[in-house]
């Protein structure tokens, strides 16, 4: 008895991209909320880590992108 084929992940649920842009929208809604109101000026440092992260990521993506469409040796692979 084999063990049946397992399905193929839709592309929509394995791109980064959705996921980058609306958690890079969040923390830019939530900088410009506390840096609007003083009494959160404490998360303000958060904020801003958020942003570089979320930026970090999205660099980090488009480079090993750009790496698997060119078809370097070490590039991720699906990265369409």
């Amino acid at each position: 008895m084999s063990t049946p084929p397992v399905p193929e992940i839709p592309h929509r649920f394995t791109d980064p991209r959705p996921v980058l842009a609306v958690g890079a929208l969040g923390f830019l809604i939530a900088t410009a909320a506390v840096w609007l109101n003083d009494a959160w000026a404490a998360a303000r440092p958060v904020c801003l880590m958020g942003l570089a992260v979320g930026l970090l990521a999205y660099t980090i993506f488009a480079i090993q992108r750009r790496s698997a469409r060119r078809g370097d040796k070490g590039a991720q692979l699906g990265l369409d």
